[in-house]
């Protein structure tokens, strides 16, 4: 396939950072911090792979109802801003009018990612019908080289389509309606609960499912469909990914056959069906939820050799809560550790685990149910303040001698105080107050000596134009 770089620019829908989603009020309790991709150099500069793929929202509907979503997308970012924008249309549009049970609101959003994905696959019709057109043009029975040799802008035309219709998305999204959280997963983003025990120790619970080649009821789901999972383990893809659930990625659903290894599929191996927790009651046992890229842990688990990174990230995000002001604050600063130790292990020449040179998109979103953030920045809601545009002038009042505070002057003593044998006092004419409005400040600057000079040059005929008085 080609690079990035090679693909055309189709655009079969919308592919624009603007969502309807922006337009939704933003949740209060929330924050997100991210990190775009890298390749490390040996020079230290900074070279990104691709453009930013990662897509994300944390809004709030109503009193009761607040919706998330992290968005990994892969090979571009159409299905992950396809996603994004329509999610939450699928949610918050009344689907969840009149429902009252867990399992209810767990059909919802089942039937969401169900819609999005038939939603994106119809978008790229036009796509699909080219290349149909395109393998019909290319005879059959010439293997690869030959078919290059003869149809060479056939072939690319042809690639840079396979590009476009691989383009896919792994989705997390958590919801809370009226006092329970419900988090549904396809692909590898995920999802942490941070929560108490019952002795007050912090707990951390996965909610979502990593559908990679390392799930074993994923692998006998394949199998099931006909596929050799031994094969496919050692090769540590399924067709052209990672993952065994994913949005978009027509390549390894509807043209699964095309590859050797998935063209025995009963059915379509790799699926949209997401997997779906909850409803989880939100009571003071719950502190904070993570939804995270695959890029976050990923990285973690790279560096340190071990698989299960939950801990650690969890204790990052309570270390942050501690010195950050606010929840963007605390996100973005777990993902920059992260990044750091990183890019520390990989360019350094003492190097003690296998590294790639290089490292994934990143996004980290906060919800904060009920951990301490102590140094919260908070708005002076408590007291009303209204500007003045009348000037007045304050009293004079007595000060103690020597009555000086000693980190400098402070708001309640700047109010043009000073003392009553202030040399300035003579500023003001006798018996007259400063209160008074319309009291006329006497003169202090003399300008007599200026005039005196005027007046002299000008009966020498000497003075400058443009003076004249």
């Amino acid at each position: 396939m080609p690079t990035r770089a090679e693909r055309p620019n189709f655009v079969p829908f919308q592919d624009t950072q603007y969502s309807w989603t922006d337009d939704l009020p933003v949740c209060k309790q929330s924050g997100v911090g991210f990190s775009t991709n890298q390749i490390y150099r040996e020079d230290g500069c900074r070279q990104e792979e691709h453009s930013f793929e990662d897509r994300s929202f944390h809004c709030r509907y109503d009193d009761s109802t607040f919706l998330y979503g992290v968005f990994d997308g892969h090979e571009g970012t159409k299905v992950a801003n396809f996603a994004m924008q329509r999610m939450a249309a699928e949610i918050l549009l009344g689907q969840l009018n009149g429902k009252s049970t867990d399992e209810e609101v767990k059909e919802v959003l089942r039937q969401a990612f169900i819609a999005v994905e038939r939603g994106y696959l119809d978008s790229i019709g036009d796509l699909l019908a080219e290349r149909a057109s395109l393998q019909f043009d290319i005879p059959d029975g010439l293997n690869s080289y030959e078919t290059y040799q003869k149809f060479p802008h056939l072939v690319d035309k042809l690639n840079a389509l396979n590009c476009e219709l691989s383009t896919g998305s792994s989705a997390v999204v958590a919801l809370i309606f009226r006092g329970r959280l419900y988090v549904a997963n396809v692909g590898d983003s995920r999802a942490l609960l941070c929560k108490t025990d019952s002795n007050q120790v912090l707990r951390v619970v996965q909610l979502s499912v990593d559908h990679d080649l390392r799930n074993e009821d994923e692998l006998l789901r394949l199998s099931h469909l006909g596929l050799d999972t031994d094969s496919i383990r050692q090769g540590s893809r399924l067709g052209n990914q990672e993952t065994t659930r994913c949005l978009g990625n027509y390549l390894v659903k509807g043209g699964h056959r095309e590859f050797e290894e998935l063209a025995s599929a009963a059915a379509e191996p790799v699926i949209a069906e997401p997997e779906i927790h909850g409803g989880i009651e939100l009571d003071d046992s719950c502190k904070f939820l993570l939804l995270m890229s695959r890029g976050l842990y990923k990285s973690l688990e790279e560096v340190t050799g071990a698989e299960q990174v939950n801990i650690k990230l969890i204790n990052y995000a309570v270390q942050e809560f501690q010195v950050q002001s606010t929840l963007t604050g605390v996100a973005q600063a777990v993902v920059d550790k992260v990044v750091r130790i990183h890019h520390d292990i990989n360019m350094s020449n003492l190097q003690n685990t296998v590294t790639t040179g290089k490292r994934e998109d990143i996004t980290l979103l906060v919800r904060n149910f009920n951990f301490p953030l102590p140094h919260a920045l908070r708005s002076p809601t408590t007291q009303s303040v209204r500007f003045n545009p009348i000037v007045e002038s304050a009293p004079i009042t007595t000060m103690p001698e020597n009555d000086y505070s000693s980190t400098g002057i402070t708001e309640e003593t700047s109010d043009l105080s000073t003392t009553e044998t202030s040399s300035t006092s003579d500023m003001y004419p006798m018996g007259a107050r400063p209160t008074d409005r319309n009291t006329r400040i006497k003169p202090y600057v003399s300008f007599s000596e200026y005039y005196e000079n005027v007046e002299k040059r000008r009966r020498e005929g000497t003075l400058p134009e443009g003076i004249n008085f």
